[in-house]
């Protein structure tokens, strides 16, 4: 065991506990705004499917119900405009962190295999490639990279820190570069519902890829979109010939999406209400923050999509964490992401209403 745990990097929000226990010790109590968890109810058509559902005493399979397939293909073609996708094109997944950290393996990458992922990222792709003790490294344009034993690139737009969108010109280059040299592209996309200033679009787009999946896959969550980070609801979307194997690997594994949450995910899936009243209600803790924020003399870059806003006063991100937790708030330090993130701090917008206007005030 220590063999494993000793391949991986220090746990980054153990750093972050001191200045915790600054924000909380605040009068008024904390806003921790360091971590983007929802915090809104789950969907009263969501927790019904779950319930009516709560009587499964069987193995559910891997991957997953007609019903549950059906509700995925519907809804790609729906909201991301992707075409004759079949249930050969989609694989349940239990929540994308496993996903992501555990992928480089079950694609047996090892030594002398590369792993590539955007300069400034979500830490677990990191994780991912050393667990499978594959070579891993970041980039600023994945074009760039030298492509041999490049095995697996990483893709993530609306970007987890800093909200970029990658646009429709600039996916279908990087496709074409990756076809072209044989690379594997996967494409996290789990904020796709989350577009403020700009329209995400996704590489299963048939003006992206060409109406062709080789060699791409899309990975989506529902724990954003609907409330479902407890539920640990997500799937894979793309290549046949990727998933399959994928499937044969994650049914030894025993990776199951449980019964339950298959049929909560068929109704979170047809019904587009609920995320649009959702979005409402981010979109206005963002206006609120991004004002309070930009008074109190923070500049926000990037922010067109997700749950963050990227925000720099130029100093380094552990003078700005100290000051927000003297104020008792509490947000994620630029550096988790990556080295050039040492000037910044992600702010999320999932807190209560009533936590985001205990931000804007102290930030007043």
């Amino acid at each position: 065991m220590s063999a494993v745990s000793n391949r991986l990097p220090t746990f980054p929000w153990d750093k972050l506990e001191p200045y915790k226990k600054k924000a909380a010790a605040h009068p008024d109590g904390i806003v921790d705004l360091s971590v983007g968890t929802p915090v809104d109810p789950v969907p009263d058509l969501v927790q019904k499917a779950l319930i009516d559902a709560a009587d499964s005493p069987g193995y559910p399979t891997v991957w997953g119900t007609p019903a549950l397939r059906d509700a995925i293909t519907g809804w790609l073609e729906r909201r991301l405009g992707a075409r004759e996708v079949t249930h050969r094109h989609v694989l349940p997944i239990v929540g994308s962190k496993e996903l992501v950290a555990w992928l480089p393996t079950q694609l047996g990458l090892g030594p002398g295999d590369r792993v590539a992922f955007p300069r400034l990222a979500y830490p677990t792709y990191e994780v991912g490639a050393r667990l499978a003790r594959a070579e891993y490294e970041a980039y600023d344009d994945p074009t760039e990279l030298d492509p041999e034993g490049l095995r697996l690139l990483w893709l993530n737009s609306p970007s987890n820190p800093t909200g970029k969108v990658l646009s429709q010109a600039e996916l279908t280059r990087i496709v074409a570069w990756a076809r072209e040299h044989g690379v594997l592209v996967f494409s996290d996309e789990c904020y796709f519902e989350l577009g403020w200033e700009a329209d995400p679009v996704s590489v299963l787009h048939p003006e992206v890829n060409g109406g062709s999946y080789e060699g791409i896959v899309a990975v989506h969550s529902l724990s954003k979109r609907s409330n479902l980070a407890g539920y640990r609801a997500a799937f894979l979307a793309g290549d046949p010939a990727v998933l399959a194997p994928l499937l044969e690997i994650r049914k030894h594994g025993g990776m199951i999406t449980s019964a339950p949450t298959q049929a909560a995910v068929v109704a979170a899936l047809a019904d587009d209400t609920h995320v649009h009243e959702q979005r409402e209600r981010y979109a206005a803790r963002r206006e609120a923050l991004r004002e309070a924020l930009v008074n109190h003399g923070f500049r926000i870059e990037h922010s067109e999509a997700s749950l963050y806003l990227w925000a720099t006063r130029d100093e380094s991100c552990w003078q700005t964490v100290s000051h927000l937790a003297d104020l008792g708030i509490l947000v994620a330090p630029g550096d988790f992401y990556g080295p050039t993130g040492e000037r910044f701090v992600r702010v999320a917008l999932t807190a209560t209403d009533e936590r985001i206007r205990a931000a804007t005030e102290r930030l007043t």
